[in-house]
């Protein structure tokens, strides 16, 4: 994977939102990712997802690595922070030592570790709270909060699976411990972390509630202000085949029948108040307007974002 960084801003009401980009390329097949999705599907969609989402030579999903950066209330959210410099993942290949310049993408954007005041992490995936954290090589090598003066929003739900209680605590997966002990933990023994759950306002633009199903926490990030509304998704969404087949998980999706449920009831409520949908790793525009397609739980894909690339 070659790293990449780039950033780019549209504003939603009172709220600017930029878009970090760390890494932008061909990922994994498509059709491995979201394997619920038939080849007919794949083929009948394939002119609008070449070469934004789909690479059509390889078949491989075009994905991002990335955050995005609210400026909101006098104050700055960070949703979601990136893979992380130098973590062990031998179970993900992909991100096992991974080195980028994602620091430096903030700093193009104009944000530096101290002037954030919230991280929201959708999620405890190692790609969604690498950066929770850095190596404090003043300290011994330990792992200490990127952003020292922030508030650290996680699902309790994720907390205590992740944790040692649950999934880390059961050895079901190695990597799920280093994650947490390297990206998560630290962060609670700063006196950092805010567990939430049930839901949790941010100000008076932002709102978490819960979406589970990829993870027991996972969750979203509504936007309103003025008359523009957007919900950050987190990785609800993997592919945007996805809204037009919402009943098709991820293969990353921990309960695949509760990811559904959530994904319909999002996007359902997105296309009937006119939210901005914005997933986690869409490699194209980043972000889409969808609309009902029919009667029940059917969509289509509305206007992209003036993101681009």
């Amino acid at each position: 994977m070659e790293n990449t960084s780039e950033q780019s801003n549209i504003v939603l009401g009172d709220v600017e939102i930029v878009r970090v980009v760390e890494w932008r390329g061909a990922f994994a097949p498509a059709a491995e990712l979201v394997p619920g999705v038939g080849a007919e599907v794949w083929r009948e969609n394939a002119r609008w997802l070449s070469p934004e989402h789909v690479d059509a030579a390889s078949g491989a999903a075009v994905m991002a690595l990335q955050s995005w950066v609210l400026r909101s209330g006098g104050r700055t959210v960070l949703v979601d922070t990136a893979v992380g410099n130098g973590r062990e993942r031998p179970g993900s290949p992909a991100f096992h030592q991974w080195q980028g310049d994602y620091l430096g993408a903030l700093a193009r954007a104009g944000v530096r570790p101290q002037d954030v005041d919230v991280v929201v992490n959708t999620h405890l995936h190692a790609d969604h709270v690498g950066w929770n954290t850095r190596n404090a090589q003043d300290s011994g090598g330990d792992w200490e909060p990127t952003f020292p003066n922030a508030t650290y929003l996680i699902p309790a739900a994720d907390d205590f699976h992740f944790g040692p209680r649950g999934a880390y605590g059961g050895g079901r997966s190695v990597d799920d411990r280093l994650v947490y002990e390297d990206s998560v933990a630290p962060v609670h023994r700063a006196g950092q972390a805010v567990l939430w759950e049930g839901s949790h306002r941010i100000d008076e633009h932002l709102t978490l509630e819960p979406a589970p199903g990829h993870t027991p926490g996972s969750c979203v990030l509504r936007l309103a202000s003025g008359g523009d509304r957007a919900v950050f998704v987190g990785d609800l969404l993997h592919s945007p085949v996805q809204i037009v087949e919402p009943s098709c998980n991820s293969c990353f999706c921990l309960d695949a029948r509760q990811a559904a449920v959530s994904r319909r009831r999002i996007l359902g409520r997105a296309a009937d108040l006119g939210e901005l949908v914005v997933p986690a790793h869409f490699g194209g525009a980043g972000a889409v307007e969808v609309r009902r397609a029919g009667t029940g739980d059917r969509f289509r894909l509305g206007r992209w974002a003036a993101y681009g690339r």
